[in-house]
C-alpha cells in the first residue's frame, strides 16, 4: 500500500491519523524557535562580530530539542494563524498563506531584533524513513546596528516510521550568514552512526569575510554549545578556555508528548494577546480535544476541518477568488535554497496597527477564549458538504 508513495513528496498528499499526532499546529511549532529568544537579544547587544554569530547560531540550535519530538504537528488550515506575546517582549504571528503547496509565514519583534521566515517544507518518503527538506528563508535583522543575518539549516530525518523505534537527526551543515559584512558560521551536524555515535553532536566555526576561522564551536544540540576564540588554523587560542553560549533548560519529567516548558506555554492562553484572532491555532477544536485525550473527538473535527477546507477551495474555484493572507503579502521575489526555490512573503506590518487598536480600546473585562469558535474561513456562510 505505502511503496506507491516511496521516493514521493508526501507533505500533502496523505491523509494521516489522528493517533500520531501532538496537540499543536505547524504555526505553533515555528514559535518554539522563540524560546531561547534572548540569545539574539545578547547578539543585537554585542560589540564582537564574531560573537553575534556565536549568539545567533545557538539560538538556531536551540529549537532542535524541541524538534526530536517524533508526533506530528497539525497541518494549518489556510487563514489559520497563530499569535503569541508574554515572552521575553517577543510579539510573534505566524500564518498559513498557501495550501498547495503548504506555505507559512511568520514574523517575529523585540526591542531587539526583527525575524522573518518564508517556509515551505519537502519531503521524500522511503519507505521506513522519511527526508524532510527546509525550503525557507530565514532572516533575521539585529536593530542596533541593522546587520542582516541568513539561515540555512540541515535537512532532517525521520527513521523507523513503520519498524522500530522512530528517532530524528539531522545530519549535515547548518550556516548562519551576516550579510551585512560577510562573516558566516558553519557548523556541522554530525550523523548518528552505530549504536547511536556522534548522535546529537555539532562542531564548525565562526569565519571572517575571507574564511579565516576566528572561533571554534563545539556541543550538542540536545545539550549546549560552547565556544572558543581559534588561531587560523582552527587550533585554540593559547590562554583561552571552552565557554558556554547555551543550554537547554529543564523539561517536564515523563511528558506525554515530550514536551518542553515553553511548548505547554505556547499552546496556553498564557501566551495569548488580549484579544485573540479567532483563526488561533489554540482554537482548533481537533487539537483541543487530542490535547484533552479524546482521540474520537479529535479524529471526527480534524476531519471535519479537512472537509470544509476542500468545500473552501471548490467555492473560490468556481468564483474565480484567490486567498489573499491578512498578515503577509506576496512578493515577486523567489529565494533560492539548497532543495528547490521559495515564493517569498513579506510581513506587512497591519499586525502591529491591529493590536495598537485592540489596546488603545481594550478594556479589562475577561475573555471565554473557549466560547470563540475557530474561523481562518474565507467564506463564512459555507458548510461542509
Amino acid at each position: 500500500m505505502m511503496q506507491k508513495y516511496v521516493g514521493s513528496d508526501v507533505t500533502s498528499m496523505v491523509t494521516l491519523p489522528v493517533l500520531i499526532f501532538e496537540p499543536m499546529s505547524m504555526l505553533q511549532k515555528m514559535a518554539e524557535l522563540m524560546e531561547y529568544s534572548y540569545l539574539l537579544d545578547l547578539a543585537d547587544e554585542c560589540e564582537d562580530p564574531y560573537m553575534r554569530l556565536v549568539y545567533s547560531t545557538s539560538w538556531a540550535i536551540s529549537v532542535y530539542y524541541a524538534l526530536q519530538r517524533t508526533w506530528k504537528p497539525f497541518n494549518p488550515i489556510l487563514g489559520e494563524t497563530y499569535e503569541m506575546v508574554n515572552h521575553g517582549g517577543v510579539t510573534f504571528i505566524a500564518e498559513q498563506v498557501s495550501h498547495h503547496p503548504p506555505v507559512s509565514a511568520g514574523h517575529a519583534e523585540n526591542e531587539h531584533f526583527i525575524y522573518d521566515i518564508s517556509s515551505k517544507v519537502k519531503t521524500k518518503f522511503l519507505g521506513n524513513s522519511i527526508d524532510v527538506y527546509p525550503l525557507g528563508r530565514t532572516r533575521v535583522t539585529l536593530k542596533r546596528d541593522g546587520v542582516v543575518l541568513d539561515l540555512v539549516p540541515p535537512p532532517t530525518k525521520v527513521n523507523n516510521l513503520i519498524f522500530g523505534r522512530t528517532w530524528v537527526d539531522s545530519p549535515g551543515e547548518m550556516i548562519m550568514t551576516n550579510l551585512t559584512t560577510g562573516d558566516k558560521a558553519v557548523l556541522y551536524f554530525q550523523p548518528c552512526g552505530w549504536f547511536g555515535a556522534g548522535r546529537y553532536e555539532i562542531d564548525g566555526y565562526v569565519y571572517n569575510a575571507n574564511e579565516e576561522p576566528k572561533i571554534l564551536m563545539t556541543g550538542k544540540w540536545n545539550e549546549s554549545m560552547r565556544y572558543q576564540p581559534c588561531d587560523s588554523e582552527g587550533e585554540p587560542l593559547p590562554g583561552t578556555e571552552l565557554k558556554e553560549s547555551w543550554r537547554v533548560a529543564d523539561a517536564p519529567k515523563n511528558d506525554k508528548f515530550q514536551y518542553t516548558y515553553f511548548a505547554h506555554k505556547i499552546n496556553s492562553f498564557d501566551t495569548a494577546p488580549k484579544k485573540l484572532l479567532a483563526s488561533d491555532s489554540r482554537l482548533r477544536p481537533d487539537r483541543y480535544a487530542l490535547e484533552q485525550g479524546d482521540l474520537s473527538k479529535a479524529g471526527f473535527e480534524k476531519s471535519s476541518l479537512e472537509e470544509r477546507q476542500r468545500a473552501e477551495k471548490k467555492n473560490r474555484e468556481e468564483k474565480g477568488h484567490k486567498f489573499t493572507p491578512k498578515w503577509f503579502d506576496f512578493t515577486n521575489e523567489v529565494a533560492a535554497t539548497p532543495w528547490g526555490d521559495l515564493e517569498v512573503y513579506k510581513y506587512n506590518g497591519k499586525y502591529a496597527e491591529h493590536q495598537a487598536a485592540i489596546d488603545s480600546a481594550s478594556s479589562s473585562e475577561e475573555i471565554d477564549y473557549r466560547s470563540t469558535e475557530f474561523n481562518p474561513w474565507q467564506y463564512q456562510d459555507l458548510a461542509a458538504n
